[in-house]
């Protein structure tokens, strides 16, 4: 009798231990509009292999980021909390020299939940999480990095002329800094888009004979400006007449194709059941990339949905049906919960996830909204917003719109305030005991001077 409970205690302990954990694939765009993939109509730009992602498991048609810009947007993914919470509430300086400029120590962001439960972690492309030594990825729980530590980058290698961020002489000359592999400065020949694609592609293939679960974050810089491409990209868009336009249709293809390689790597290496994929924008389309996010208002930077609301799709082949449309609203705090759920690991004590495990709701085990409200806030000019069920209240500073009321379902353009005081009144109590929880600007901004002699003096 005890031989045998042993052996039926060793075969389950067995199949726990071999019991696959999901990998995750986050594929991060930067500032593509909402209409720029043809998962969501878009007709000048073909995006197959993104549009693969939604047709194989769920497009995610009221999908939003936590912050109109890039760098709290990223935070707020990174963590699975508002990025609020902790001060990360504008894009951080670039100097180095700042060790507060980035997510705290004390909140974990993706790697760092995952590492305790065995995942490899990696990043290519862009960290926009803080330049200090403190803040560089392989200190923030990611076990490789391909990059770039600033919020943009030059996309043709012959412009890296810059060895690190100490030869920085005025604003975006972090842009022509070389690319880092894991901590050293290297030499890269090819655009970078596609540099950041192989990268991806490589990392997938290394991890074929490794038992271990992962995590890649791969976070495309492209379509953000400068509006940068090569023949090759340019050569499929003569169509469009607009130059500007073509160009950033040739930088959407590019990540189109790199799209294509990392799913095409995935399928070779048998991984393809056993990933998790996320595609999505970091924020809506920019106002200077000629980005199109119809059929909303607004752009990067505003709380119109031109600015919260991006291409959002999920894949996940044999438990994540395929081909659906999930039309409550989710957010992108939403992705570490989702992996969290499946790889038994928790928020850290005291500091709640912001957002929800997806997978029951797509698949319907779990019925109703993820979450009953979303909220917003961009703490520099108190712009604001909420939105709970279909209607959204907003302040909009830029187009002197002060604490209005949208229906979403009737109005996605939000071009007709409607009225309602007593559900005003009710959003706005809402929000303002949300906006309690949160902390002020917690480190200098991108605005913030360093680079200059004077500077580097003090």
């Amino acid at each position: 009798m005890k031989y045998a409970l042993s052996l039926i205690l060793s075969l389950l302990a067995s199949a726990l231990l071999s019991a696959k954990l999901p990998n995750l694939v986050v594929i991060l765009t930067d500032d593509q509009g909402y209409h720029d993939v043809g998962f969501n109509g878009c007709k000048d730009i073909p995006t197959p292999h993104i549009d693969s992602i939604a047709a194989n498991g769920v497009r995610f048609t009221n999908g939003y980021v936590s912050y109109p810009v890039c760098g709290p947007s990223r935070a707020g993914l990174l963590t699975g909390r508002y990025q609020d919470r902790f001060g990360f509430t504008t894009n951080p300086t670039i100097d180095p020299s700042v060790p507060h400029a980035g997510i705290p120590l004390e909140e974990k962001n993706i790697a760092e939940h995952l590492a305790p439960a065995g995942y490899k972690s990696a990043i290519i492309g862009k960290w926009h999480m803080g330049s200090h030594p403190q803040n560089h990825p392989l200190a923030r729980g990611f076990d490789e990095f391909f990059g770039f530590l600033s919020g943009g980058h030059n996309y043709f290698p012959e412009n890296y002329v810059l060895e690190d961020l100490s030869e920085v002489k005025k604003k975006w000359d972090w842009y022509r800094t070389r690319l880092i592999r894991n901590r050293e400065r290297v030499d890269e020949t090819e655009y970078l888009t596609d540099a950041l694609s192989r990268e991806a592609v490589d990392f997938i293939n290394r991890q074929a004979d490794d038992e271990s679960p992962y995590f890649l974050y791969l976070a495309y810089n492209a379509p953000h400006t400068p509006l940068q491409a090569s023949e090759k990209y340019l050569s499929r868009f003569e169509h469009i007449k607009d130059k500007r336009r073509r160009t950033y249709a040739a930088m959407v293809s590019s990540v189109d194709d790199g799209v294509r390689d990392v799913l095409a790597a995935l399928e070779q290496n048998g991984m393809t059941e056993d990933t998790i994929i996320f595609f999505l924008s970091d924020n809506g389309g920019a106002s200077n990339n000629t980005a199109d996010n119809a059929p909303f208002r607004g752009y990067k930077g505003t709380m119109w949905e031109g600015g919260l609301r991006v291409p959002f799709a999920m894949q996940w082949k044999g438990t994540v049906p395929a081909g659906i449309d999930f039309d409550e609203p989710i957010i992108s705090l939403d992705i570490l919960p989702t992996i969290a759920g499946y790889a038994g690991v928790e928020a850290t004590e005291g500091k709640p996830f912001d957002g929800v495990n997806l997978v029951p709701f797509v698949n319907s085990e779990k019925e109703g909204a993820p979450h009953q409200s979303l909220k917003w806030r961009v703490f520099t000019n108190g712009d604001f917003a909420i939105r709970r069920g279909d209607i959204k209240l907003l302040s909009e500073t830029k187009d002197k719109i002060d604490s209005e009321l949208f229906d979403l379902s009737e109005d996605l353009a939000e071009e007709s305030p409607i009225s309602g005081k007593k559900r005003k009144k009710a959003l706005q109590k809402e929000w303002k005991a949300w906006e309690r929880e949160l902390k002020p600007l917690a480190f200098p901004t991108l605005a913030d001077v360093w680079w200059t002699e004077e500077k580097r003096k003090k």
